[in-house]
């Protein structure tokens, strides 16, 4: 299974093209891949390097809950949207710390500022989870994954909990061709931090196996995608568990995928490794909605990788 994303990072490696990006870093990149994963052949989460589960869990159990507020992952060790609403915060009336303006390059070039802005960041996340006004008010990161999932607002003012439709749709209409949930919400994109990257997923019902295909706008592709693809097959194990179906393929659909020019060597030297042994995900046999598990509830057996790669994030 790991082969398929090995072979997209040498494939951008190889072909890709040069373009700027939003984030001013540059990137390699090609348009439009598939990836295919058997989730009966072991949990897709890569063992070139180690990719933090834990992380993983936190953040969709956090989309899951419909929560847009960071604390509930600072509480549970995840820092991994920190600096989206520090970003926000900093750009804030009520920021009076020092001129964090464009942070995210002078970070990389100035070491002075980089531990003045680790300083500032560590302030922040410490007061997000001290401080319920603060949080309430800084720990947003707007109409973001989880809002639209299970809170999509419609033009008469009620809501629509998309993740919950498609479960029941899913119990009672398994053929459907409308088993969808979408985090693209084009009149809401302008207030969240940042724009869904993973936008639309599906699921389809064949032979008593679940399987679920992800449209992804922009892929980043060492540091996000492994992170992606472990999500959404455990979201698949998850929905599988609740509905009595086993779990078929995840799918993973990609627009612009790319790697940023600041993560080649990382890539370069993760595709020297050999994989090894996918591991096994178990849930618990007590838990029987998607909603009532939490982060005790899901564990992995046989996770062996390779050790971490770091790499820096584009924001």
């Amino acid at each position: 299974m790991e082969q398929a994303y090995l072979d997209l990072g040498e494939k951008i490696l190889l072909e890709g093209n040069h373009k700027e990006d939003r984030t001013g870093t540059g990137t390699k990149s090609i348009f439009g891949h598939q990836m295919r994963f058997n989730l009966q052949e072991g949990f897709p989460l890569l063992t070139t390097k180690r990719v933090p589960f834990g992380l993983i869990k936190s953040e969709l159990l956090w989309f899951i809950k419909g929560d847009t507020n960071i604390r509930y992952l600072l509480e549970n060790n995840n820092h991994i949207w920190d600096e989206w609403a520090f970003e926000r915060y900093i750009k804030s009336e009520a920021y009076k710390g020092p001129d964090m303006t464009d942070f995210g390059h002078r970070a990389l070039q100035d070491e002075a500022f980089n531990e003045q802005y680790q300083f500032e960041l560590k302030q922040f996340c410490e007061k997000i989870v001290s401080d319920d006004d603060f949080a309430q008010q800084h720990g947003d990161l707007g109409k973001v994954y989880g809002y639209q999932w299970r809170h999509w607002q419609t033009t008469k003012g009620e809501w629509i909990d998309q993740l919950k439709e498609v479960i029941e749709m899913i119990k009672t209409n398994p053929d459907s061709r409308r088993l969808l949930v979408s985090a693209w919400n084009p009149e809401d994109v302008p207030t969240m931090a940042l724009p869904p990257c993973h936008t639309m997923f599906q699921f389809y019902v064949h032979d008593g196996k679940l399987s679920c295909q992800l449209y992804q706008r922009s892929a980043d592709v060492f540091l996000g995608v492994p992170f992606n693809i472990a999500s959404y097959a455990l979201l698949t194990h998850l929905i599988a568990h609740e509905t009595n179906l086993e779990v078929g393929e995840f799918v993973h659909t990609l627009g612009d995928a790319h790697l940023y020019l600041n993560h080649l060597e990382q890539m370069k030297e993760q595709l020297t490794r050999e994989i090894r042994t996918a591991p096994k995900l178990k849930l618990n046999p007590e838990k029987q909605s998607v909603f009532d598990f939490e982060m005790m509830d899901i564990t992995l057996e046989g996770y062996d990788p390779h050790p971490t790669i770091k790499a820096p994030i584009a924001v």
